[in-house]
Formats: structure tokens, sequence, C-alpha cells
């Protein structure tokens, strides 16, 4: 009897057990949290909430799946301490982490321990030490590795080269010694070791390479570098006499190396000549400026394969050998077309924007449409890849320019939108003259601030997990259709484009916060919106667009609030915008409105507060034009407060 008891008492234990010590997503995310220092970015993830709800995520910083917690993307967010990872392995759908642009010091984390991930994104760091060699043992599906601008050192780790799947690793930027291991994979499409300091010689099968992959390590040799028994030119000081494998650098090896420059040069010299020859016999034909029977083909090197046929798929295959490339639709109120149609309609090319070129294609089943080639989208892989496009292509919204289509190839992507035939605002408020039509009026304007308005609100609605669901907000990508109602362009793609491409060339990286700070918050849009506001008014081009990088001390906003602190607020406004006498101070309002959007994150407005108070907004104001507050305001605090660091969060 004794015995029968103690057995059923076990018996209820072991059943209850599971639910005793099981643990939420929530849970772990929040153990997570409380392991990182500085973690005030991370407020939204409450207990309250749950990260994911469906595919959308609750939580700042999380990528969701069904429900479930797929990705974690904390980047940008001032962290800092040792990362510890440990607490995440109770996600059991965890496939990719990135924690890039932090102030994360200490040993590389354990990450072994979440052997089913895909991508780990670490640079830009203070991670340090020698990575031990068994640090990614087990870990089959990683196919992305970024430990770039860290602080590590001793020997690349050898469990690295057994990775099946491996397709890009980012070493660069620290200081790795010894010999490069001979990788066992055939998937390994990016090494990038430059910067370091290895020696040795380049293993064969990772010769092809670029050889900005290797430059800035004295002692490798070989393919695509220098021969390793002669010195290399490719050493960071010109002047430097020593070379791999003690060969001294003789004048025999320096009269080579001139015959080369000169060989190089005659080279250069021919092909100059080659492309004047080809102008000149180009511009004698007629309609010779980009001529319509250059088709999307030729103009993109995508070839079409020959034996497609069939209906359109909603699954790209491109980039496998063997398999026909074909579009991914992500509309159904869209006539669906082949890619071979698309491929040899003619092409009109529109312009090259950051990240590639823009084209006008005409398939002959349906009507003209807009074809982005992308060059810099890797930063997530192939799955990821098409539910991120799929999300995007759900968004439906009338200031929103709709993703019809895309085509995904490892090495490039296209998006294909409608053609809008009004073009960009950037080209009505800057270029307006040369297209023979009078300057956009201030009711046109204001319709135009409205609708990006709207538009925006629209993404931070759908897109809760981005942390700028816009991104790349400027007035080359609000597009005007026929009734002048915007259309915004190049809207949630932070997650897919290169992050050093993101940091190079999108708008919300050259903001004020990620200028001092090296952060992106839920507010960067709002400062692109207001720096959109202030163009839109003004007439001027912001001056910071056309820097790389940001910190240019006579931007746009800095310019416009010295004028208005001086009390001459009418001659900000554009001289050739045609307006009523009592429009004036409908105009001062949104210009406040657009320097309030432009203040630093503690005094900026929220998405919410900018929206209400433009909706507010009139064409016509029926009383006496005050401009007093404005004046006021700009007197009491600068418009952006570069100057106070200590407000900055």
């Amino acid at each position: 009897m004794a015995s029968s008891f103690l057995l059923s008492a076990i018996l209820l234990l072991l059943f209850q057990l599971p639910l005793s010590t099981s643990i939420t997503e929530a849970e772990t995310l929040l153990t997570f949290k409380s392991s990182i220092s500085n973690n005030t970015a991370l407020s939204s993830w409450d207990i309250k909430n749950p990260p994911c709800k469906g595919n959308s995520a609750n939580w700042v910083g999380v990528l969701c799946i069904q429900d479930s917690v797929w990705g974690l993307q904390l980047e940008n967010m001032g962290f800092t301490g040792t990362l510890n990872v440990s607490s995440l392995t109770n996600l059991p759908n965890l496939r990719t982490i990135s924690f890039m642009n932090n102030r994360f010091d200490g040993p590389i984390p354990e990450i072994k321990k979440i052997p089913a991930l895909k991508s780990v994104f670490l640079s830009r760091n203070r991670l340090s030490g020698e990575i031990p060699a068994d640090s990614f043992t087990g870990m089959v599906w990683l196919k992305k590795l970024y430990l770039s601008q860290n602080q590590f050192t001793g020997a690349i780790p050898a469990s690295l080269v057994s990775l099946p799947k491996l397709m890009e690793a980012r070493l660069d930027g620290n200081h790795f010694e010894g010999l490069i291991p001979v990788f066992k994979t055939q998937n390994l499409v990016t090494f990038n070791v430059s910067d370091n300091a290895l020696l040795g010689p380049i293993p064969s099968g990772l010769n092809k390479m670029p050889i900005t992959m290797f430059q800035g390590n004295k002692g490798l040799c070989g393919q695509p570098l220098g021969p390793c028994n002669s010195p290399t030119a490719l050493l960071p000081s010109p002047n430097d006499s020593s070379i791999v494998n003690g060969v001294r650098n003789t004048s025999k090896h320096t009269a080579r190396s001139i015959l080369i420059i000169l060989i190089l040069c005659v080279v250069a010299l021919v092909a100059i000549l080659a492309v004047m020859f080809a102008l000149r016999r180009r511009s004698s034909r007629p309609n010779s400026v980009e001529s319509p029977q250059s088709n999307l083909e030729k103009k993109t090197g995508i070839k079409e394969d020959q034996s497609s046929h069939g209906g359109s798929s909603h699954h790209s295959s491109a980039g496998r050998k063997g398999e026909v490339p074909k579009l991914s639709f992500v509309r159904d109120d869209r006539e669906k077309f082949e890619l071979p149609d698309l491929l040899k309609a003619s092409a009109e090319i529109l312009g090259s924007g950051c990240f590639g070129a823009s084209y006008k294609a005409a398939p002959t089943t349906g009507s003209a449409m807009v074809v982005k080639r992308f060059k810099k989208m890797n930063n997530v892989g192939r799955e990821e890849f098409h539910e991120h496009m799929r999300r995007i292509g759900r968004l439906n919204h009338p200031n929103l320019l709709p993703l019809v289509a895309y085509y995904y190839r490892k090495e490039e992507k296209l998006l294909v939108t409608d053609f809008v035939h009004n073009g960009s605002l950037a080209v009505h408020l800057h270029g307006h003259q040369s297209l023979g039509q009078p300057s956009l009026d201030w009711p046109t304007r204001l319709k135009i601030v409205k609708g990006v308005t709207a538009g925006l609100a629209y993404l931070y609605k759908e897109l809760p997990s981005l942390i700028a669901p816009h991104g790349h907000l400027k007035s080359s990508n609000v597009l005007l259709n026929e009734s002048y109602e915007p259309l915004l362009s190049d809207y949630g793609l932070i997650p897919v484009i290169n992050q050093e491409s993101a940091q190079e060339l999108m708008v919300a990286y050259k903001s004020p916060e990620y200028f001092q700070n090296g952060r992106v918050t839920k507010k960067t849009d709002v400062w692109g919106l207001g720096i959109l506001i202030l163009e839109i008014l003004t007439g001027k081009f912001p001056a910071n667009f056309l820097k790389e990088g940001q910190g240019d001390e006579e931007d746009l906003a800095m310019l416009v609030s010295s004028i208005v602190k001086e009390g001459r607020v009418e001659e900000v406004f554009d001289k050739e915008m045609e307006m009523e006498k009592n429009s004036i101070g409908e105009m001062v309002r949104l210009l406040k409105i657009g320097l309030s959007c432009c203040e630093n994150l503690e005094n900026r407005l929220e998405l919410k507060e900018a929206v209400e108070k433009i909706e507010e907004l009139k064409e016509k104001d029926d009383h006496d034009d005050d401009h007093s507050s404005i004046i006021s305001d700009g007197e009491k605090k600068s418009s952006r407060g570069l100057s106070d660091d200590s407000t900055m969060s």
C-alpha cells in the first residue's frame, strides 16, 4: 500500500514537473534583457504583452513567425556589458540574432549553445580575446557569421571550416593571426579577413575571391595577392621592403613591378580609346540617348533561361543551378507576367539611386512597371527574405507605392512596382523649371505632407517590430500620382539591406541620434519627416543628404531655426510657392511642427502627435497671422539640441 502510494506520488510529480518548470518566450527574453547593461531601449518588453502576435511583433527588435520568436535584431541600441546568450536556448525557433553596432565587450558569446542559428551578426562591438577553436562546433545550419570591427585575437577558430552551410564569414578589422585554414564547404561566397595580422599562403579554395577580402595582412601571399616567392605590392606602406618567406625586395622585383605598371597603363589607354570610339559611334545613331530598343535583360545582365515556360511562380527559385528564374508576385490585384516578358521588354533607365538603378519596363502583357535593382540586399537568408517581401506585399494604403513582385537571386534582387507618371516630389520641388512646370502651390504641398504622414502612420501600425518602419524617407522616395497624392516608396527595407550599406546610405542612419550615439530609434522616421516638411516649405534641398554621412553644420533644420530666431519667418518659405495671404498662419504652424520633428530625442514629437497636429491644418487661416509663438519657441530652445548631448538617450 505504501509502495503504491509512493509510486502514484512520483508519477504525479513527473507529470506536473514540465508544467512547473516550462519557461515562456516572454520570460526567456526578459531574463536575457536583465543580463544587458543600459537596456532602456527595450522598454516595450513587458510581460503583460506577448512578444509575438502571429507574424507581427509587440516587442521592439523581435522578429516573429506564427506567434513564435525566430529572430532578434537589437542593433544600434547602445547596449553595454558582456553578451550572454545562454538564456536564449529556451527559444526553440530562434534562427537569427543581430547585436551589431552596440558596445558589448568581453569574449565571444557561447553561440554554439543555440545550434539551430542560421545567422549571427556581432560586428562593430568591443568583443575581444581569442575565440576557442570549438566555438562553432555543431552549428550545422549556420550560414552567416559577422564578427567585423571587434578586437578578437589569436587564430581563426578551426570549427568554422567544417560548417557545411556557411556562406558568409566577415572577420575583418580584428587582430586575427596565423594561417588561414582550409575550408571544406563549397558554399562559401564571402570570406573577408582584411585588416588583420594573418600570414602565409591563401588556400586555393579562396583565391577566386576579391582582393579586398585579404588586404591589410602584411604576411599573406598567393592569389589574389602577390605570389608567395616575391614581394607584394599590397602592403599598407609602399616603402616597406619586408616580404613573405623572408625574401628581400631586389631591383629585379622593382623592375618587374615597373613593367607591370607600364603594361596596365597601356591596357587602360587602349580601353579608354575603345570606349571613346564606341561612344562616338553611338552618338552618330538616331535616338541614341537611352535607346528604347535596349531591353532590361541587357541592362541588368540577368539572362532568361531558354527553357522557361509555364505560369508565374509565387516562390522564387532563382539562383539554383538548372532552375528557371521566376518572379514572385505578392499581390493578386495585378496582371501577372513572366520574368522573360519583363527581361525582353524595352527598358528606360529612370535614375541611379543609393542602392542601384531603376528602370521603366513595359511587358507585352501589361502596363509599364518600374524595376529597381538592388545589389546590397543580403542581410537575411533566402527564407527570411521571402517572408519579409510577402509581409511588405500585404501592406495596402493609398499613400504607399505597393510592391507588386520581386526576383530573388543571391547576388542581387529586383523589386517590381507600378510606374508613377508624375515622378518624384524631389523633381517637382527642385527641377520643375526643367520640366516646364510651375512650382507646387501651398494647397498641394499641404496635401502632400498630410499624405506622407498618413502613409508613415500606417507603416508604424503594420510594421511595429521595425525600429524605423520607413528608414529611407526623403523627397526622391515620395512619388506623386496624377492628382498629386503622395506615394511612399523604398519603405521597410532596413531588415534586408546589408547593414554596412544601410549605415552608409540610408536616411535613418544620417539622423542626429545615430551620428552622436550610433542609434536608430522609433523617433528616427519622425526626424526624417521633419526634414521633409522643411524641404517642402523652403524649397531647399537638405544639404546633409548630398554628403556621405551626417554632421554638416549648415543643415536645413539649423538654417531654418536660425532664421526663425531672428524673427524673419516669412523669409523661410519657398519664394516660388503660390499662396494666398491668409495661408501664412497655417504655413507657420506647419513650419513649427517640422522644427518640432527635428528636435533632439527628448523634445521631439512622437509620430502620433505629429500626425494629429498636421491633420488639424487647413489651406487657409481666417484669423490674423501671428508668428509670435514660433519665434518665442525658437528663442527658448534650439531646434535640434545638437549642443546638448545630455538629452540624447
